[in-house]
């Protein structure tokens, strides 16, 4: 396989593995009830969170994972203090659906932590299936 078909399969993959943390995520919002507490509580913000981690990885598939991660830190904790920020304008991007999924609507230190989480995962999870194929970078 050449190098840019095998460049074109990782971006695929971490398409794929976008979409489904943010089917997870949403499902995860939608049946909250259904979940256990701490569950319905976490696990949506390290969803997205993954989300992010995944989407930087498909858009840099050749960049090294702590590059990822710290991208995906930076951009996550970047959002979530923005949300100190309660300009008009803004809140009022934040009262759509699309402007609180991808901005917030508050400040939680707490949400630093579940971001954390899940891009540890991701990348712990990313690491496992990379040197897997053989193709691990750090």
């Amino acid at each position: 396989m050449s190098r840019r078909t095998g460049i074109l399969r990782q971006r695929i993959l971490y398409g794929m593995a976008v979409v489904a943390a943010m089917l997870l995520g949403l499902g995860s919002r939608q049946w909250a009830g259904q979940l256990p507490p701490f569950a319905a509580e976490h696990l949506g913000d390290a969803l997205w969170a993954s989300m992010i981690y995944f989407g930087f990885r498909m858009l840099w598939p050749t960049m090294k994972l702590t590059g990822s991660m710290v991208l995906a830190v930076v951009f996550c904790f970047g959002i979530e203090f923005s949300q100190l920020y309660q300009a008009e304008w803004i809140q009022s991007i934040r009262g759509t659906t699309l402007g609180a999924l991808v901005l917030g609507k508050g400040f939680l230190a707490v949400d630093l932590v579940r971001y954390s989480a899940g891009i540890l995962i991701s990348l712990a999870i990313d690491s496992i299936l990379l040197a897997r194929n053989g193709s691990a970078t750090t």
